[in-house]
Protein backbone atom coordinates (compact mmCIF):
# COMPACT_ATOMS: atom_id res chain seq x y z
CA UNK A 1 0.00 0.00 0.00
CA UNK A 2 1.28 3.46 -0.84
CA UNK A 3 -0.01 6.80 0.35
CA UNK A 4 1.05 9.71 -1.83
CA UNK A 5 0.57 13.26 -0.58
CA UNK A 6 2.85 16.27 -0.18
CA UNK A 7 5.06 16.63 2.91
CA UNK A 8 4.25 20.36 2.94
CA UNK A 9 0.84 21.70 1.94
CA UNK A 10 0.96 25.40 1.17
CA UNK A 11 -2.83 25.47 1.09
CA UNK A 12 -4.63 23.26 3.60
CA UNK A 13 -7.93 23.82 1.79
CA UNK A 14 -7.00 21.47 -1.06
CA UNK A 15 -4.37 18.80 -0.48
CA UNK A 16 -4.03 16.14 -3.21
CA UNK A 17 -3.86 12.53 -2.07
CA UNK A 18 -3.56 9.20 -3.88
CA UNK A 19 -3.86 5.77 -2.28
CA UNK A 20 -2.73 2.65 -4.16
CA UNK A 21 -3.10 -0.89 -2.87
CA UNK A 22 -1.38 -3.75 -4.64
CA UNK A 23 -4.09 -6.38 -4.94
CA UNK A 24 -5.21 -8.73 -7.72
CA UNK A 25 -8.86 -7.55 -7.30
CA UNK A 26 -10.32 -11.02 -7.89
CA UNK A 27 -13.68 -12.39 -6.72
CA UNK A 28 -11.82 -14.31 -4.01
CA UNK A 29 -9.74 -11.39 -2.66
CA UNK A 30 -10.05 -7.69 -3.36
CA UNK A 31 -9.87 -4.29 -1.66
CA UNK A 32 -13.39 -3.65 -0.40
CA UNK A 33 -12.90 -0.21 1.15
CA UNK A 34 -10.33 2.58 1.43
CA UNK A 35 -10.74 5.13 4.23
CA UNK A 36 -8.69 8.34 4.57
CA UNK A 37 -8.34 9.76 8.09
CA UNK A 38 -7.08 13.27 8.95
CA UNK A 39 -6.61 12.95 12.71
CA UNK A 40 -6.66 16.66 13.66
CA UNK A 41 -9.66 17.68 11.55
CA UNK A 42 -12.99 18.42 13.28
CA UNK A 43 -14.38 15.40 11.38
CA UNK A 44 -11.43 12.99 11.05
CA UNK A 45 -12.87 10.76 8.30
CA UNK A 46 -11.91 12.73 5.19
CA UNK A 47 -13.07 10.19 2.58
CA UNK A 48 -14.39 6.64 2.20
CA UNK A 49 -14.30 4.67 -1.05
CA UNK A 50 -16.08 1.34 -1.64
CA UNK A 51 -14.56 -0.97 -4.25
CA UNK A 52 -15.44 -4.27 -5.94
CA UNK A 53 -13.50 -6.63 -8.22
CA UNK A 54 -15.08 -4.70 -11.12
CA UNK A 55 -13.13 -1.60 -10.03
CA UNK A 56 -10.16 -3.12 -11.84
CA UNK A 57 -7.50 -1.78 -9.51
CA UNK A 58 -7.38 -0.45 -5.98
CA UNK A 59 -6.33 3.14 -6.57
CA UNK A 60 -8.14 6.32 -5.53
CA UNK A 61 -7.26 10.01 -5.81
CA UNK A 62 -8.95 13.04 -4.32
CA UNK A 63 -8.28 16.32 -2.53
CA UNK A 64 -8.85 16.77 1.18
CA UNK A 65 -8.97 19.72 3.54
CA UNK A 66 -6.54 19.72 6.46
CA UNK A 67 -7.17 21.89 9.52
CA UNK A 68 -3.52 22.01 10.57
CA UNK A 69 -0.24 20.11 10.45
CA UNK A 70 -1.16 16.50 11.18
CA UNK A 71 -0.87 12.82 10.40
CA UNK A 72 -2.99 11.52 7.54
CA UNK A 73 -3.73 7.78 7.45
CA UNK A 74 -5.09 5.53 4.74
CA UNK A 75 -6.71 2.24 5.70
CA UNK A 76 -7.53 -0.49 3.18
CA UNK A 77 -9.98 -3.20 4.19
CA UNK A 78 -9.72 -6.39 2.16
CA UNK A 79 -12.70 -8.62 1.35
CA UNK A 80 -11.38 -11.25 3.80
CA UNK A 81 -11.41 -8.69 6.64
CA UNK A 82 -7.66 -8.08 6.76
CA UNK A 83 -6.41 -4.50 7.00
CA UNK A 84 -3.49 -2.57 5.50
CA UNK A 85 -2.50 0.90 6.63
CA UNK A 86 -0.06 3.67 5.77
CA UNK A 87 0.32 7.12 7.30
CA UNK A 88 2.29 10.29 6.70
CA UNK A 89 2.65 13.66 8.38
CA UNK A 90 1.72 16.74 6.37
CA UNK A 91 2.84 20.21 7.40
CA UNK A 92 0.12 22.77 6.59
CA UNK A 93 1.43 26.31 6.11
CA UNK A 94 -1.81 28.22 5.32
CA UNK A 95 -5.59 27.80 5.07
CA UNK A 96 -7.29 24.66 6.27
CA UNK A 97 -10.64 24.15 7.90
CA UNK A 98 -9.48 25.30 11.32
CA UNK A 99 -8.35 28.77 10.28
Amino acid sequence: MTLDLPEIAENGNSVPITVKVTSPMTEQLYVARIVIIAEANPTPTAATFSLTPLSGRAEVSTRIRLAQTQTVSAIAEMSDGSIEMDKKTVKVTAGGCGG
